[in-house]
C-alpha cells in the first residue's frame, strides 16, 4: 500500500534525441534507454473494479505518461510502484454537479472530493462561468473579473493556474438568458432568441458538455418551456445533454419531469434530472410515478437519466423562500423591493401560503428545518449552524419576516440548509440503475478562508457516503454497482471519451481506496470533517493524494465534448 519513488531521473525524449547526434551518442542512448523504468506507474496486486460493473479480479495496471499501457500479471520496472494488495482500484469518480467553480480558483488542489476519488469535476447547473457580457463583468468576483468572457477561456484560465482534477462544464441557460436579457421577467425576442441560441452554439464549439438549467430560481424560472426547447435543440446538433434542476421538486414535480421529457423529444437530446428528489412530506409519495414516468420515455427510446446526493437536506438561498416575481432584476432590485412596506407585506403573505405558482423550500422544510450555514456580512455570522426558528425567536419575529430581514442586512441570497426529503427515497434513488452521484457544493478544505462559512456535509463525504453507507454497510447496492454509478455511466451519459473505465488506452485518472474502511465524516454540526479511507488518487497518471494525503500536484485537464477537435481536448 505504499508508493515506492523513483531512485532515478527520466530523461526526456527530446534529450535521447539530441544525444544521439553526438560521437558515440547512438551507443550511450541505448544503455541509457535501457536503464529506463518499463512504466512510469505500476499498480500492483489490486483488486480491480473497471467500472462496467462486473465481478472484481486482482491485477496489476501499468501507466505510461496519462495512459493505462496495460492490466494484467505485469512484470518490469517502474519509477512510481504502488503496491494495492488489499485494496480496491476503480477508475476516477466522476462529480456530475459540481460547484467547485469558484473554490478550485482558491485552492487548486479541491481536496474535499480529491480525498472521495472525485477527478472530474463537472459544472453548470444553470449558470456556468461564461459567456459573460460587459454587465455580467461588472458584477463579477473582483478576484478574477476580466480573466475571461467564455466559457471556454473561464476552464483554460483554471487548468493553467492549476487544478488537481480535471474539469468539465455546461452551458448555463440562466447565464445565456442574462447576457442577452439581464434578469427581466419577459420572453426574448426573436433577434434576442438567436443571440442566445448563438451563444449556446459557441459555448458548444468549445467544449461545453451541453445546456444545463435551474429551473426554480429567478430568472431561470422566467424562462418558458418553449424557449429552453430552442437552446436545447443547439446543444442536441453536437450530441450535448440537457440537464435540469426541475421547474420544481415538490407540488408540482411529476409535471416538471413531463416538461423534461417533453424538452429531450422536442430538441432530439439526452436529458438529466439534477439531484434527483422529492422535497417536502407532502411529496414524498412520488417517487414511484416519477420512475414511472421516466422509465417510460426510456422504454420510447429517450435517454432520461438523473443523479442524486446521498444526504436528506438540500442547500440553496433564502431566494428559495420568497416568490420569483420579487426578485426580478437581480440582488439589488430585490433587496430594494422588500424595504417597500407594501411589497414587503406582499411578500410575507405569500411566503407562508401554499402554492403550486412557485417552489416555497421554506415552507416545504419548515423554520424548524432551514439551517442558516452561509453569510457574507460577519456580524451575522453567528447566526451560522442556528436554524430559521432560532433566530426568529431570538429576534422576535416570524420566520417569514426574520428570512426577509437576513437577505438585506447580509446582501446576499444567504446560504441555507433545507432538510426535505425522506431517508428511504434517498435509498431508492441510489438504488435506480440510471441514476449517477453530484454533490451540489463546492471542493474545500477545513483552512483558510473556507472556514468563514458552514456548508453542507455534501461537500466532504458524498462520495464516501456512497461507498461506506450504501453499498459497504446498509448493501443498498453492490460495491460493484456503485463504482459503475461513480465512473462509467456518468461518463457515457455525458459522451466523454478515454475515461470512466479502467481499460488500455484510457486516461490514468484512478481511485485506491480500502472498501472496508472509506467512511464520511462530515456533519450538518461539523461539515468540514474529510472523508477518509481513499488511499491513492492519480488524475492523468499523476498520484494528488498518496496514502491518503495531498501531494500538491495539480495535473487536471479540461475535459471537453467529444465533438471538439481532436488538437483541443487539452491544453
Amino acid at each position: 500500500m505504499n508508493i515506492q519513488l523513483p531512485s532515478r531521473l527520466f530523461l526526456s525524449k527530446l534529450f535521447l534525441s539530441k544525444l544521439s547526434a553526438l560521437p558515440l551518442g547512438g551507443l550511450l542512448v541505448a544503455l541509457l534507454a535501457a536503464c529506463q523504468p518499463d512504466h512510469d506507474v505500476l499498480i500492483s496486486n489490486g483488486l480491480i473494479l473497471d467500472g462496467n460493473g462486473g465481478t472484481p479480479y486482482v491485477a496489476d495496471i501499468a501507466i505510461s505518461g496519462d495512459r493505462i499501457t496495460a492490466i494484467g500479471e505485469l512484470e518490469g520496472s517502474a519509477a512510481i510502484v504502488i503496491d494495492a494488495e488489499g485494496l480496491a482500484v476503480a477508475p476516477g469518480f466522476i462529480n456530475m454537479l459540481s460547484w467547485a467553480t469558484k473554490s478550485l480558483l482558491i485552492d487548486g488542489r479541491g481536496q474535499g472530493n480529491i480525498r472521495q476519488g472525485v477527478t472530474l469535476e463537472v459544472f453548470g447547473e444553470g449558470r456556468s462561468e461564461g459567456p459573460l457580457s460587459e454587465a455580467m463583468q461588472a458584477d463579477y468576483d473582483p478576484r478574477w473579473a476580466g480573466e475571461w468572457t467564455t466559457l471556454g477561456e473561464y476552464l483554460e484560465f483554471m487548468v493553467e493556474k492549476g487544478v488537481s482534477p480535471n474539469v468539465a462544464s455546461f452551458v448555463g441557460a440562466t447565464t445565456v438568458r442574462v447576457h442577452e436579457l439581464g434578469y427581466e421577467d419577459r420572453p426574448p425576442e426573436p433577434d434576442e432568441l438567436e443571440r442566445m441560441r448563438e451563444l449556446v452554439r459557441e459555448a458548444m464549439e468549445e467544449g461545453a458538455l451541453g445546456l444545463g438549467t435551474s429551473l426554480i430560481y429567478a430568472p431561470a424560472f422566467y424562462a418558458s418551456t418553449e424557449e429552453l426547447v430552442e437552446l436545447a435543440k443547439v446543444a442536441g446538433e453536437y450530441g450535448g445533454m440537457y440537464t435540469s434542476h426541475l421547474r420544481s421538486e415538490g407540488n408540482r414535480l411529476l409535471e416538471s419531469v413531463d416538461e423534461l421529457i417533453h424538452i429531450a423529444r422536442e430538441a432530439k437530446i439526452p436529458a438529466e434530472i439534477y439531484h434527483l428528489k422529492m422535497a417536502g412530506q407532502e411529496n414524498w409519495h412520488k417517487f414511484d410515478e416519477v420512475v414511472e414516468r421516466v422509465e417510460a420515455a426510456r422504454a420510447e427510446g429517450l435517454r432520461i437519466t438523473a443523479n442524486i446526493y446521498t444526504y436528506t437536506a438540500g442547500s440553496t438561498g433564502l431566494d428559495a423562500a420568497m416568490p420569483p416575481w420579487v426578485q426580478e432584476g437581480g440582488y439589488e432590485a430585490w433587496a430594494e423591493r422588500l424595504q417597500d412596506a407594501e411589497i414587503r407585506a406582499r411578500v410575507l403573505e405569500e411566503m407562508v401560503a401554499r402554492t403550486d405558482a412557485w417552489e416555497n423550500l421554506m415552507l416545504a422544510a419548515g423554520a424548524e428545518g432551514t439551517l442558516l450555514v452561509g453569510f457574507e456580512n460577519p456580524e451575522l455570522r453567528r447566526y451560522a449552524g442556528m436554524t430559521l426558528a432560532a433566530v426568529a425567536v431570538e429576534r422576535g419575529t416570524s420566520a417569514a419576516e426574520t428570512a426577509i430581514d437576513l437577505v438585506i442586512e447580509d446582501g446576499s441570497r444567504v446560504q441555507v440548509v433545507y432538510f426535505l426529503m425522506s431517508e428511504e427515497n434517498v435509498a431508492k434513488g441510489i438504488a435506480l440503475p440510471w441514476v449517477s452521484f453530484g454533490s451540489d457544493a463546492a471542493s474545500m478544505a477545513p483552512e483558510g478562508e473556507f472556514l468563514d462559512r458552514m456548508t453542507h456535509p455534501r461537500a466532504y463525504g458524498n462520495f464516501a457516503r456512497v461507498l461506506g453507507k450504501y453499498a459497504r454497510d446498509e448493501q443498498v447496492i453492490t460495491l460493484e454497482d456503485a463504482i459503475r454509478k461513480l465512473t462509467k455511466l456518468p461518463a457515457t451519459n455525458l459522451g466523454i471519451r478515454d475515461r470512466g473505465e479502467l481499460r488500455v488506452g484510457n486516461y490514468a485518472d484512478i481511485a485506491i481506496f480500502d472498501p472496508a474502511a472509506v467512511q464520511d465524516h462530515a456533519t450538518y454540526d461539523d461539515p468540514h470533517r474529510y472523508s477518509t479511507g481513499m488511499h491513492h488518487v492519480l488524475v492523468n497518471g499523476i498520484p494528488v493524494l498518496q496514502n491518503g494525503e495531498h501531494t500538491g500536484a495539480l495535473p487536471g485537464q479540461v475535459v471537453r465534448g467529444p465533438w471538439v477537435r481532436p488538437d483541443r481536448q487539452s491544453l
